[in-house]
């Protein structure tokens, strides 16, 4: 059965080694059947909440008038959301960041969704991404009927493009390919 894919390449470099891995995920799950959309969320206009609330007294209306309510819209229609972020300081990018939050608007209609998480660093270690992973997890605890599915720890890698040097790159074909 075809899935609704969605990718959230929070990578704010077009070809950042996140990014690729969102590509050869891309590769994967639609050679599979899937009908599966990227969206470069540096390439949006998305503004950061300001807990104003006032989604909550108009219906999930942001006053934000943004790029956001498409996007939104795009999650709450997905089956498979695809979180990826370059790790900054142990945790994930402003830009993604700032996605997951908005979300606030309409986060209870955002359901049942499969979670698949892409992170990389420059550090060698795998622990050093963790943080970033927690801030996966902690939006996808958020998610009613949320399961995980799969990571992938692209891990030292800095210079753009090092990733197709690791054999995270032909993980995330096959990830891809396994929804």
């Amino acid at each position: 059965m075809s899935k609704k894919v969605l990718i959230l390449s929070g990578s704010p470099r077009r070809g950042g080694n996140s990014d690729l891995l969102c590509d050869e995920f891309l590769r994967g799950a639609a050679e599979a059947g899937n009908d599966v959309e990227k969206i470069r969320i540096a390439e949006k206009n998305i503004g950061f909440c300001i807990a104003c609330y006032y989604c909550q007294r108009s219906g999930g209306t942001c006053v934000k008038k943004d790029d956001m309510a498409e996007v939104l819209q795009k999650m709450i229609d997905a089956d498979v959301l695809v979180l990826a972020s370059p790790v900054y300081f142990y945790s994930i990018d402003a830009q993604l960041k700032a996605v997951i939050d908005r979300t606030l608007a309409r986060w209870t209609e955002v359901r049942d969704k499969e979670f698949y998480y892409i992170v990389t660093c420059a550090d060698e270690d795998p622990a050093a991404q963790e943080t970033t992973l927690a801030c996966f997890r902690g939006y996808a605890d958020c998610v009613e009927g949320a399961v995980e599915k799969g990571v992938l720890y692209g891990t030292g890698v800095y210079k753009p493009g090092e990733i197709r040097n690791s054999p995270v790159f032909a993980e995330a074909y096959e990830m891809g390919r396994s929804v």
